[in-house]
This record gives C-alpha cells, sequence and structure tokens, in this order.
C-alpha cells in the first residue's frame, strides 16, 4: 500500500491524499461504508459501486468469524470474492465487539475469553489469533487488536488499558511479519492509538504508534461517551505527533459535522453505522439539514428527496412517497434511505476534498457545519 499527499489547506491541519492497494485507488477523505458481515445493510453492491460511489467498505472481524466463519470465506477465496466487491476493504479487528460484551468476557494478558452472543460458544482472541483471522478474512487494510476503554474510564484503567494495547500491538506485527497473505496481493497493518480522554495517555500511544512505522494509523477509543469538544482536543493532539505522511483513519465517526471537523484536524479516513442505522430509522442527512422522514410536514411534499443531491434515488421519489414507505413499514423504505445517506457521507467528503484542493475549505466548512446541524 502506498500513500501520496497532494494537497493540503493553507488555512487547516485538512489534507487530500491518494491511497494505492492491490484492489485499486482510494481519494481521501474518505468515509468507508460499514459492511459487518460482509453487507453494507440493505445495499447492493452495485449501489454501493454506481450510486453511492463507495471506494471502499468495512467488514468485521469479530462477526465474519463467527458467521459464515473462516472455512467458508477461505474456499470462497477471501471476502472480496465471496461478497463480489472487487475494491479495497478493511477488516476491523474485532476489539470493540468483543469488550461491548461485558458481561460474557474474561480480559487477560494472552488475549481476551468470549462467548459467542449467536450460541454462547466459547471463544479466545489473541493478537495472533486475530491477525489470522485477518489474513484468511483478506481485506487490504487490518486492524491491530487493542482494547476500547469506555470514554468515561478513570485514568488508572485507561493507562493500563493502553499499555496492553500496546503489548498486543507488537505481537499484532510479530504475527504479521511471519505471516503472508493468502490470495495474492498484500495487506496493510494499521495500529490503532488509545488513551481515552487524557492528553498525557494520548500522547504516549501517539508516540509509540508511530514509532512502529506502519503503511497508515488509526485513532481509536473516541465517540464512546466523552463529550465532542474532549474528541476534537484529543484529534488535534494525536495528529501533531503521527507521521504526515502516512494515512490517519478516526475509528467509529460520525455524524456529518464530525467528518468536517476531523478533516480539518487532519483525519483522512472514517466509517461509522450512522449513515445506514439512522437511515433506517427515517433520518436523512441532506446538504441543508437533517430530515425526519415520519414528520407529518412531509405527508404532502411532493418535491424530490433531495433536488441536487448524491443518489439517484433523491430525484426518482418524492419526501411524501419515502414518508409514506416507512408509514407503511416497507422494506424499500430502509433501502432508499440507507442510499441517500451513503452517497450524501461520499459527496460530503469528495466536496471537502475539492474545497481543499481550491485552497477555501477553512471558510467553506464552518457555513457547512452549520447547515449539516439545521433540523429542517
Amino acid at each position: 500500500m502506498t500513500f501520496e499527499l497532494q494537497y493540503t489547506d493553507p488555512g487547516s491541519n485538512a489534507r487530500v491524499g491518494l491511497l494505492t492497494t492491490g484492489h485499486g485507488r482510494i481519494q481521501t477523505p474518505i468515509f468507508m461504508p460499514v459492511g459487518t458481515l460482509g453487507a453494507v445493510k440493505g445495499v447492493h453492491q452495485t449501489e454501493l459501486k454506481e450510486d453511492i460511489k463507495a471506494q471502499i467498505i468495512l467488514g468485521n472481524t469479530y462477526h465474519l468469524y463467527l458467521r459464515p466463519g473462516l472455512e467458508v470465506i477461505e474456499k470462497a477465496g477471501g471476502l472480496h470474492k465471496f461478497n463480489s466487491f472487487d475494491r479495497p476493504m478493511l477488516t476491523d479487528s474485532g476489539g470493540f465487539q468483543v469488550f461491548s460484551l461485558a458481561g460474557i468476557r474474561k480480559l487477560k494478558e494472552e488475549g481476551v475469553e468470549f462467548r459467542s452472543h449467536i450460541d454462547g460458544s466459547k471463544h479466545l482472541f489473541t493478537p495472533e489469533k486475530v491477525i489470522d483471522i485477518e489474513r484468511t478474512i483478506g481485506a487490504d487494510i487490518i486492524m491491530a487488536f487493542d482494547e476500547c476503554p469506555p470514554g468515561n474510564s478513570d485514568y488508572g484503567y485507561a493507562k493500563k488499558s493502553m499499555e496492553l494495547t500496546h503489548r498486543w500491538l507488537d505481537r499484532c506485527i510479530g504475527r504479521f511479519n511471519e505471516t503472508e497473505p493468502k490470495y495474492g496481493y498484500s495487506q496493510s497493518l494499521f495500529p490503532i492509538v488509545q488513551g481515552c480522554v487524557y492528553p498525557d495517555l494520548r500522547r504516549r500511544s501517539a508516540e509509540y504508534i508511530a514509532s512502529r512505522n506502519a503503511d497508515g494509523n488509526a485513532i481509536g477509543g473516541l465517540a464512546v461517551g466523552e463529550p465532542v469538544e474532549k474528541m476534537y482536543e484529543m484529534i488535534e493532539l494525536v495528529n501533531v505527533i503521527l507521521p504526515k505522511d502516512k494515512p490517519r483513519y478516526l475509528m467509529g465517526v460520525g455524524t456529518p459535522a464530525n467528518l468536517l471537523e476531523s478533516i480539518e484536524r487532519g483525519v483522512d479516513m472514517f466509517d461509522c453505522v450512522m449513515p445506514t442505522r439512522n437511515g433506517r430509522n427515517g433520518m436523512l442527512f441532506t446538504k441543508e439539514g437533517i430530515i425526519n422522514m415520519k414528520n407529518k410536514k412531509w405527508e404532502m411534499d411532493f418535491s424530490p428527496i433531495e433536488a441536487d443531491g448524491a443518489s439517484v434515488v433523491d430525484t426518482l421519489y418524492s419526501k411524501a412517497y419515502l414518508r409514506h414507505l416507512f408509514h407503511a413499514q416497507e422494506l424499500l423504505a430502509m433501502q432508499i434511505a440507507s442510499v441517500h445517506n451513503l452517497a450524501f457521507y461520499l459527496w460530503l467528503v469528495r466536496e471537502a476534498g475539492r474545497h481543499i484542493v481550491e485552497g477555501n475549505f477553512s471558510t467553506w466548512k464552518p457555513l457547512m457545519v452549520k447547515k449539516l446541524s439545521t433540523r429542517l
């Protein structure tokens, strides 16, 4: 994998870059739709590629390991062939999912013992095993196994957790270096900065991660309950330390406004379930603000979902029709809203990139953030 930094905004830390993988190029800043089980909920692969214009999607190691299982994925020739998505993919380590199972997992130096949320069967994730799993899944970018502490963790727990994450990272790197990709193309391992909301811990973690000289670096443990101002503070602090010539991936964030604020602070890559999850519940993100599609005010509004929207569905269907589908509990409502929201997110990061190239991101961004936060 290579990363070329192409433009920087003169008034901020916003950047445009080109990331090249074995399955194609990714123009940054980029948003990555979440395909937890090898599918983005309610969205066809053709829609992802042609309408939404997704350049890269995510899969989840924990979920894919449990179902359909590694034997199926390896027999298929890796996740790209299994789900027929021939563009780049990233897998997270499954760490966040494992640690969210607080009542049915045991954390120790070796790794994490947990019970499946599906059938209660017992499993052990170690850093070495997670790398083996991600090798088998076959994503272009794979994440190191880490512990993601809650946003309200006390200093002692956050410090202990961060140090464990660093020890696990070294084991991940060791396993990664002694194994080979399985499907004829290279994979890149990204370590993850932790440290909760404590500046000295975040600084230490960023320095440690930067010293590992990976192809790219991720910022984890944010948007997990801490105030948004703290999140932005940690991003700024970390990005001063992480190398400028490597892509920076902010995990699990967030709202359209979060994306722009984080791009301004030097982040290149994002993922979040928000566009599809909120879409399935009737919330649409648009260039003028947020729409609750279930509200009565749209009942007789026969104008397009978004007149100059980023997706084909925006002009094909009216607000009144989409509202009707939601109230009738038609599955098509969730599909339309998911496609719209994802296409909007991808449009937004492209538009941010365009303004960075033109040198006026710093004046465009605050005006856009104000619009994006408005409820229509």
